[in-house]
């Protein structure tokens, strides 16, 4: 049974869509905290995260990226500049340290912030397309909420440097590609492979993954957004429609396609952030272009996605990423999904039915995260609880959910 409710939450009635009803077995799926204690609550989470920025977070490169994300997204939802110090002089940082923006990697595990930065100026550190754009992203995040043209280049230099590695109609027909050394496929399922981004810029790397193409199209929407620049528009548009051909399957969206002979990722390789990111661009996409196609495909992922049994029971809540004792990039995956999904609920004012399904969902790990998991401000990775002493994975995957809840609500 499935139910939907108005839009200002406080009654319930039978949902006239079925695929954007709320299920009736979700735990939770409402809440009456006000505006201002949402806020404090979001803030004094992101409060408990900062002192391990400089003194060894127990997470990945990509996430602590993920870390200057929410706090922008904080103040931009918040209406606050609370964060715009730390956010603004960290990714500077970050982006003087790689001029020329193509030397982005991962393997930082457990570092302070302080000590990523160094390792970042080893030119010999292992690189990662998809790496680079989450600081994209951060840095667009960040311009958003306090206008520093300074980080809306950093974000276009980036885009520059990873679109080397996007794969255009031209190179997928003659099957070469000037930075890699093997033949590629010209077509995958007799669809063309152009507008997949390679995982990894180096000349051995076959493979196109969801999260690089899928961060390469959101990145490319909101720059063609701020911009009016075609060449964003074009870019994103051949990435939406190599996720949308190659690897969506049953609006679910997959992992890896291999260039060189189409081999693909297990079946099994199912993550929320891939969906989560698609979800994203494609409603960035949808305001840019004007083309209904998108924001249709937005809504039927978004649909599966958040009552999909690969990452969570019939109680709503995510059990990806759920490592108490150690971190593990699945607890950073499901904050992108979060994420993902409120991009889609603040740029769909007049679907009613979509806003409900993401409010919903939203308050299901809201309410999980304080009633089952909270020790303190501070929140374990496992959403079912019980709360435990704090950890840095479980802290950052918490922050999504709280910023998404100062909106979506």
């Amino acid at each position: 049974m499935l139910l939907s409710a108005p839009l200002v939450f406080l009654g319930i009635s039978l949902a006239v869509a079925q695929d954007l009803g709320v299920p009736l077995s979700w735990r939770k799926f409402s809440n009456s905290r006000p505006l201002s204690e949402r806020i404090t609550l979001s803030q004094n989470a992101i409060n408990a995260i900062l002192p391990q920025l400089n003194s060894g977070t127990g997470i990945g490169y990509w996430q602590s990226g993920n870390v200057f994300s929410a706090m922008a997204n904080q103040d931009k939802f918040a209406g606050t500049t609370t964060n715009k110090a730390q956010v603004v002089n960290n990714l500077k940082n970050v982006f003087n340290l790689r001029a020329n923006y193509d030397k982005f990697g991962a393997g930082c595990q457990g570092m302070a912030i302080s000590r990523v930065l160094n390792v970042l100026s080893d030119q010999t550190f292992m690189k990662f397309n998809d790496d680079a754009l989450w600081w994209a992203q951060s840095a667009l995040y960040a311009y958003r909420a306090y206008g520093d043209s300074t980080l809306l280049a950093n974000a276009i230099a980036t885009w520059n440097s990873v679109t080397k590695f996007a794969l255009t109609a031209a190179q997928a027909s003659a099957g070469q590609h000037p930075n890699k050394s093997f033949t590629i496929s010209p077509t995958c399922d007799g669809i063309t492979m152009a507008g997949g981004v390679f995982w990894r810029p180096t000349a051995d790397d076959q493979a196109i993954n969801s999260i690089t193409t899928g961060l390469y199209l959101t990145v490319s929407a909101f720059l063609a957004e701020i911009t009016r620049d075609s060449k964003y528009t074009n870019a994103a548009i051949a990435s939406a429609n190599w996720l949308k051909a190659h690897n969506l399957k049953n609006n679910i969206v997959l992992d890896t396609v291999n260039a060189h002979d189409c081999s693909r990722s297990p079946s099994n390789w199912l993550f929320t952030y891939n969906s989560g990111k698609f979800i994203e661009g494609l409603s960035v996409l949808a305001d840019v272009t004007g083309d209904s196609q998108w924001r249709t495909l937005m809504v039927n992922i978004l649909a599966t996605a958040v009552k999909s049994s690969a990452w969570q029971g019939s109680d709503g809540i995510i059990t990806e990423g759920s490592s108490t004792s150690s971190n593990n990039d699945g607890v950073g995956f499901k904050a992108i999904f979060i994420r993902g999904i409120h991009e889609a609920f603040t740029r769909n004012p007049s679907n009613t039915d979509l806003r409900i399904l993401v409010h919903s969902y939203v308050d299901v790990q809201y309410n999980a995260l304080l009633d089952l998991a909270a020790n303190g401000n501070t929140y374990s990775a496992n959403w079912h609880g019980p709360p435990q002493g704090f950890t840095t994975w479980g802290q950052l995957a918490s922050l999504d959910v709280f910023t998404s809840a100062i909106l979506a609500n």
